[in-house]
Parts: structure tokens; C-alpha cells; sequence
């Protein structure tokens, strides 16, 4: 694991006090979740080519109400 350092003027240093404090979290964890949110993707690229290889069917759906009704499709009982 790397060591970061940095300098911030009182009041980011008090804001960031008060919102560790205020969500239960030490100043360690509040910096490497902003550090996290920051660098990490969270977004979806439509131009990705898992995301326009769908429908792989063009035929219609013979259940229609499977995301209903999936112990009786699966385990042949009603939930």
C-alpha cells in the first residue's frame, strides 16, 4: 500500500472532519472513498460492444411473466 500526502487549508480540513464524524467513518476512509469516487469508472460506455450485441433474439418471449413468477418456472411451486 502507498502512503499519499497533501496539504488543505483548515476549513476543507474541518468540512472533512465534520463528515467523517457524521458518517461514522475515520478522515482515512472519507479520503479513500472521495479518492475512489473520483478515479473509478462508474459509467456505462454505449459504445461498448457487450451493450449493442442485444437482443440476441428477435423472437417473442414464450413467458412473459418470468420475472414474476420465477419458483413456478424453476421449482414448479408459487413463491
Amino acid at each position: 500500500m502507498k502512503v499519499v500526502q497533501t496539504q488543505i487549508p483548515e476549513t476543507e480540513y474541518a468540512l472533512l472532519v465534520a463528515y467523517a464524524k457524521a458518517h461514522g467513518t475515520t478522515i482515512k476512509d472519507a479520503v479513500r472513498a472521495a479518492i475512489r469516487a473520483l478515479t473509478l469508472r462508474d459509467t456505462i460506455d454505449p459504445k461498448d460492444p457487450l451493450f449493442q450485441a442485444f437482443p440476441l433474439s428477435r423472437a417473442k418471449p414464450r413467458m412473459t411473466d418470468a420475472s414474476e413468477r420465477v419458483d413456478h418456472y424453476l421449482y414448479g411451486r408459487e413463491s
